[in-house]
This record gives structure tokens, C-alpha cells and sequence, in this order.
């Protein structure tokens, strides 16, 4: 393992998908332009700025936000104070960033087995690894079904399931190819250790649908409740097709799903007195949501991906719509308008926004012990943005910023807690790195 010192280390994306681009081959960490639209400004300095956030016991953070550059569509005004730019905080605490493992091909998620070892995901090969804490990585695990990895498809997220210790089930999301295109999928299996790993029994459980040509807006990320339920995040495919489906409950596209492990539905799932309606959708009106975490009440957050602005943290809730594509805080890649208004009756405003975007994608809400200051506080991974985001979070209202790791020139890809409390990165890269974040 490589130990990089804080003192070294201290948004264009595709029409249609800008806001979360391959990178480079040159692994530079900047989103790669095969479309001819040019590269947008994060509008992040390289260095973080704020003030002390201190103990949910001391004052709120006041202050200028962190530096970004100028709103995309300035016209468009916060519903209430505080849903976006809200003020710079900084940590005390001086950080260790440790680099575990690295040569992953754009990995895309974590999840830590019951002996610390990991999970990763390489979403465009759609290979599965096993990783040791010391940084040793296992041949593929054997057996997983064959992906779509175009576009923003391939393998996407992976979870341990609750009853692990007797089942050896694990569970990953990805782009299935089918006849007449593909579609979001959720998969499990049971875990073989050993030399060669490999998954045995393989069931797909869900399978969004309907089926589209598309290579964008998957979403794909689950959470695991502690009452055993799993929640899943579908993007609504992006092009015109898919996008007008956001709000339609007869599709899944641009929803939150919430199943059971084997896939059935929960019976006090909201929309099961609708006939015309998919049982399995939790909330609606949904973009593409990347980030997904439970808080210290066991409650849904989300972080959804705009367009040309308007990332999105939301808390969705049974029954509800969050109003894409209707109503927003962005634009199209064009500047040609996408909403008439940012606000519409029957449509929950997001808790927080971003313009310019930070391309959101992987997120944990900070329960352990390492760095009290960070409790309760939400992480979410950056790609446009090229950092580790922290948000404090108090009364259901973030108050104040902080973005980190900036010296990496790193898209962030996925952001997880560990066991004893560090936390653990991906980076999205052509050469992505494993990487441990603990206090110096």
C-alpha cells in the first residue's frame, strides 16, 4: 500500500449524458469529449475553503459557499434559504489518504464481506473482485451473467445481503442486454470463496422495464433496510423516449424501487392500489440518481445527477414526486430551457441543489468514531466536480460544504464507511485506485 500525505494531495459531459462521462484514456481524471461540447468549468478552486464547523452543540456555519463558477440558469432562484451554496466549512482534522489497490477499469462500487475484505466492481469490463485490506486482488469471480458495458451501462453496484452469515448471498445491479436493447437489473447469487471465486445459483430478481436502446441513465444504485427490504435507483434513460417516462407509474424509468430480497413486492408498497401502476416503485419523478444512503433514522437520501445544473439531494418518501422532468434547477447541454418553473403543486423540492453540477455519484452519511466531527455529515462522491463532497446536515437541511481531496484530480466514483470507521474511495478512471481515507 502507497500512503499519500495531505500536504501532496491536500463539466463536459455527452449531449445527452454530459453528466457522467467516460474518462480519458490518459486516466487525466477529466471527462472525455467525443461529441464536440465543450468542457464546462466544476467551478472548484483546487484549494477547500471555509470556516470551522464544529459540534451540532456550536454555532451554524456562516460565510461565503464554497468558490464555483456562475449558475448556468441564474434566473432560476433557491425555493427556500439554503437549498444551494450554502456556507464553506473545512475539517480540523488532518486526513490520510492510503492507497489499498489500483489498475481497476473504471470501478464502481464497494462492499465489505463480514472479514473486511471488499467487493469492487469494474463496471466496464463487468468483472467482480475480491480485495483484501493489504491491497490483494482475486481473478474474477466466475459466473456472473454478461453485460451491455456501453455508454454508462456495464456493472454497477454490488451488496452483501443482510443474512450473509447464512445464505452467501451477494447482490449486484447492471445493464442487461436484451432483445431490442437493455435495461437495469438486479441480480443475486451465493458467494464461493476460494482461490477462484466464483457465484453459484444466479437469480435476477428484478429487471426494469420497459426494455430501451439506450446506453445512458441506468441509476443502479441499492440500499439494504434493516427490516430486509431493498431500494433501488432507475434513471430514466436520458433520451426523449425514456425521459417523458419519469412520472408515468406504468414504467420504471426515472423511479425508486423498493423490493423484497427475492425480488417480490413489499406490501405496504405505495402504489399497490393502483392497477395501472408498477408495484415496485417506491417515489417518482426522478432524473438518475448515483448516490444512496441511509441516515442514523433509517430513511432514504439520494443524490440525482441534473442536467446542465441542478444536482439534486433529495429524501425520497413513499408515493411521492420529485418532478423531473417538469420542474428543476437546469438546463439542457444546449442552454435551450428544459422547465417553465422551478416549482409545481404536488412536486417535492429537492433538499439541496448544485449549479454548476458536481456530477454526484456514491454517497455514505458518516456514523463511525474516527472523525467525530463528521457525524451524522453526508459524503457524496464527485466526477465533474473531481472531489469528496461533505455536506453537514442538521434538521434535514444541509448548512454548510466542504469539498474535499481536491489535490487528487480524481473523479470520485463511489464513497463507503467501513467497519472501523475510514472511508473508502473509488476512483473513475481507465487505472482506477481503491483508496482508504483515515486521520493522519
Amino acid at each position: 500500500m502507497r500512503i499519500l500525505s495531505m500536504s501532496l494531495i491536500a463539466a463536459a459531459l455527452l449531449v445527452g449524458c454530459q453528466d457522467d462521462p467516460a474518462p480519458t484514456p490518459a486516466d487525466s481524471g477529466v471527462p472525455q469529449q467525443d461529441s464536440g461540447v465543450a468542457l464546462q468549468d466544476s467551478g472548484v478552486p483546487e484549494d477547500d475553503a471555509g470556516t470551522d464547523a464544529g459540534t451540532p452543540e456550536d454555532p451554524l456555519p456562516s460565510g461565503p459557499p464554497v468558490p464555483q463558477g456562475p449558475p448556468n440558469v441564474p434566473e432560476f432562484q433557491p425555493a427556500f434559504p439554503g437549498q444551494t451554496r450554502v456556507p464553506a466549512i473545512q475539517t480540523k482534522t488532518a486526513l490520510q489518504v492510503t492507497e489499498i489497490a489500483s489498475g481497476f477499469r473504471n470501478p464502481w462500487a464497494i462492499a465489505f464481506l463480514p472479514d473486511q475484505r471488499m467487493l469492487v466492481t469494474e463496471k466496464a469490463t463487468g468483472s467482480l473482485y475480491i480485495v483484501t485490506q493489504q491491497g490483494a486482488k482475486s481473478p474474477a469471480i466466475k459466473g456472473l451473467p454478461a453485460v451491455d458495458a456501453r455508454g454508462q451501462g456495464g456493472l454497477l453496484d454490488v451488496e452483501v445481503g443482510p443474512d450473509y452469515a447464512q445464505s452467501g448471498l451477494i447482490y449486484w445491479t447492471y445493464s442487461e442486454p436484451r432483445q431490442g436493447g437493455n435495461g437495469l437489473a438486479v441480480a443475486r447469487a451465493r458467494l464461493v470463496d476460494g482461490a477462484q471465486p466464483a457465484v453459484e445459483g444466479v437469480q435476477v430478481i428484478f429487471r426494469m422495464m420497459p426494455t430501451l436502446e439506450s446506453t445512458l441513465h441506468s441509476g443502479g444504485r441499492m440500499v439494504f433496510t434493516p427490516d430486509g427490504k431493498l431500494f433501488v435507483t432507475l434513471g430514466e434513460r436520458s433520451i426523449l423516449e425514456g425521459r417523458v417516462q419519469a412520472q408515468d407509474v406504468k414504467s420504471h424509468f426515472g423511479k425508486i424501487v423498493r423490493i423484497n430480497p427475492d425480488g417480490s413486492v413489499p406490501q405496504d408498497n405505495p402504489y399497490l392500489g393502483n392497477p395501472q401502476a408498477k408495484p415496485e416503485i417506491w417515489s417518482i419523478g426522478h432524473r438518475n440518481v448515483l448516490a444512496a444512503a441511509l441516515d442514523s433514522q433509517n430513511r432514504l437520501w439520494t443524490v440525482e445527477m441534473g442536467p446542465q445544473g441542478g444536482d439534486e439531494v433529495n429524501r425520497p418518501e413513499a408515493g411521492k414526486d420529485y418532478g423531473w422532468p417538469t420542474i428543476g434547477y437546469g438546463e439542457e447541454y444546449s442552454g435551450a430551457p428544459i422547465h417553465q418553473s422551478t416549482q409545481a403543486p404536488g412536486m417535492e423540492q429537492p433538499v439541496y441543489y448544485w449549479d454548476p453540477v458536481i456530477a454526484p455519484s456514491g454517497m455514505t452519511i458518516y456514523s463511525g468514531t474516527l472523525f467525530p466531527e463528521w457525524k451524522d455529515d453526508m459524503f457524496v462522491g464527485a466526477l465533474a466536480g473531481q472531489a469528496l463532497v461533505r455536506l453537514m446536515v442538521r434538521n434535514d437541511r444541509v448548512v454548510g460544504e466542504e469539498h474535499l481531496l481536491k489535490n487528487l484530480n480524481a473523479r470520485i466514483r463511489e464513497v463507503v464507511q467501513g467497519p472501523e470507521g475510514a472511508l473508502y474511495l473509488l476512483t473513475d478512471a481507465t487505472n482506477g485506485k481503491l483508496l482508504k481515507v483515515t486521520p493522519k
